[in-house]
């Protein structure tokens, strides 16, 4: 089998299990004679691999009744609109901690719908770290304060003990990290995840949030923004991405078969580190981000110069290693090692970092 090391922030690569699992059932699953692409959302066979899909992310976040997971569609975009149309009435507040290009946007959506203020930012060194939360800076009366928990952009991440340290109900960007460390999960009120970096196909959006946090949109949230309205039909509203939601499914299964989230973690630590220590022993290689704030999932470098940058993503790419370029807005090169990032992928990318710096210092 002719497969690359795919390194993309996303689409990213899924579990060779899954696609192989999903290629034996794509002419028949479960028995039904049919390709999930072909059933109705209406159907019994479709329901149960959502309900089952639905199951097994609440056990993977170790999230309860008070919980429900959402399967919906809009990307995180959509998501910076919905989450201040439903969750904010327009007198009512919200702190934003702006981590990266993500949490930008989405306090620049926010503040079109209600009273949202940058609680700190670090955009003062191109969002090289993770500003320290003072609570006694967070508004007293806000609803909740909005965090990103990991910035594929920058390579930059907030830890879980972060986390445990906020007193106030928190909503979470989880888009590039989700299910790949252990986060005590029910500190978040609402959590969502765009599932093209870590947890299937682009195309639908996981949501888990607190059930009690529906029914209060503002008036002037459309239907299909209104998270009462996909509670209430099971987010089955309107015709789902199916085939997305199966192939979510598919993965959180295979999560839970390797160990969960806690092997999980266990591994993207051991990938990381790798790296990491190659990159901080290196003469030719330098990674921007402070070293406790780095990213599990996305490894940020540089070599200090642009061409020979160029000539690695080319001669990496021929070697068939795929997508290493760093994004637009900030240049280099950027692994993105989500869970499914073998560590074999990890270690022959280090040894062709090695092989390059030799050739080139």
């Amino acid at each position: 089998m002719n497969r690359v090391l795919n390194f993309s922030a996303g689409p990213s690569m899924l579990p060779v299990e899954v696609l192989e699992k999903a290629a034996k059932e794509m002419l028949n699953c479960n028995g039904s004679g049919m390709s999930v692409m072909e059933m109705s959302h209406r159907s019994s066979s479709y329901e149960q691999i959502q309900e089952e899909a639905k199951n097994t992310f609440k056990e993977l976040m170790g999230l309860d009744d008070e919980y429900e997971i959402l399967f919906l569609q809009g990307g995180g975009h959509t998501q910076f609109a919905m989450i201040p149309l439903n969750l904010l009435a327009e007198n009512e507040k919200a702190d934003y901690l702006v981590t990266g290009s993500w949490a930008k946007k989405a306090y620049e959506e926010a503040k079109r719908y209600a009273d949202v203020k940058v609680l700190a930012s670090s955009s003062d060194k191109n969002f090289s770290y993770i500003q320290e939360i003072v609570e006694d800076e967070i508004r007293k009366d806000v609803k909740f304060l909005y965090v990103c928990t990991n910035n594929t952009i920058y390579g930059t991440r907030i830890r879980p003990e972060t986390i445990e340290k906020i007193n106030v109900p928190i909503v979470a960007d989880m888009s590039s990290n989700i299910l790949s460390e252990e986060y005590d999960m029910k500190k978040f009120d609402l959590i969502f995840a765009g599932a093209q970096k870590n947890i299937g196909p682009s195309g639908v959006t996981l949501v888990a949030m607190k059930k009690n946090l529906a029914g209060n949109a503002q008036a002037i949230t459309p239907t299909m923004l209104n998270y009462q309205t996909h509670l209430e039909k099971d987010s089955m509203y309107n015709t789902p991405p199916c085939y997305n939601i199966y192939i979510s499914g598919l993965v959180a299964q295979w999560v839970k078969e390797n160990g969960g989230v806690k092997e999980m973690e266990k591994r993207n630590k051991e990938k990381a580190k790798l790296i990491y220590d190659f990159i901080d022993n290196s003469k030719l290689f330098q990674n921007p981000i402070e070293p406790k704030d780095r990213s599990l999932m996305n490894v940020v470098f540089v070599t200090g110069n642009k061409d020979l940058d160029a000539q690695f993503v080319k001669e990496a790419k021929a070697k068939g290693f795929e997508n290493l370029k760093g994004h637009r807005s900030i240049g280099g090169m950027r692994a993105s090692i989500y869970n499914a990032m073998p560590k074999e992928g990890v270690e022959r990318l280090v040894e062709f970092m090695k092989e390059f710096e030799i050739a080139n210092r």
